[in-house]
Parts: C-alpha cells; structure tokens; sequence
C-alpha cells in the first residue's frame, strides 16, 4: 500500500515543480525585451562573466553595476579603435548602435 502512496507523492512534487518552471517560462514569455537583453548579454559571459559578474582577480572587467555612459563611451572607443584591445574593436563592430547602448543599460543595472 505504500507504493501507491509513494507514487502519489512523487507525481505531486513532478506536476508542483512542472507548474513552477511553467509559471515562470510563461512570466518571462510575457517580456520579451527582457529576454533578448539577457540572450545579448549572454554573448559577453564567456570573458565578462554571467550576467557582467567577471570572476574576482581575473584580468577581465567586471561589467555589473558598471554606470551606464561609462561602459557605453568604453565600447564606442572600441569600435573606433580609440581604445586598444585584442578582440574588442571587433566584437563592437559587430553590433548596432541601439545594441550597444542596451548592452550599456543592461550591465549598468546589475548589482
């Protein structure tokens, strides 16, 4: 009798974590803004770290809570070639003047 049981319990939890992962797939599904700032942003994680948070005492800039107009001057200065770098003048050519500026927003705002 306490398989049954068992197997309830089991497939409570399963359709209680399913309903979640809904919920929020749904939230985020409603704000797609939101989602092709984080998918641009993802593109720089493999240097700057996650969501900007660079690993502490690596080389790379940590972007996170960067102001907004200084991280945006520092990539136009990349694109221009003012600013010397490695790969960076040709990753901000890359990318449009209004992804540019939404990359600036987006580090800006994390902590």
């Amino acid at each position: 009798m306490s398989c049954p049981s068992t197997a309830i319990r089991w497939l409570t939890g399963v359709l209680l974590c399913s309903t979640g992962l809904l919920s929020a797939t749904a939230s985020q599904a409603k704000d797609p803004e939101r989602l092709r700032l984080r998918s641009l942003a993802a593109t720089c994680a493999q240097c700057h770290g996650t969501d900007g948070r660079a690993v502490e005492g690596e080389a790379l800039v940590r972007l996170a809570g960067l102001p907004q107009d200084y991280i945006l001057s520092q990539l136009m200065a990349f694109r221009s070639g003012e600013r010397k770098a490695t790969i960076m003048h040709q990753i901000t050519k890359g990318y449009s003047q209004e992804q540019l500026e939404a990359l600036a927003k987006y580090f800006a705002a994390q902590k």
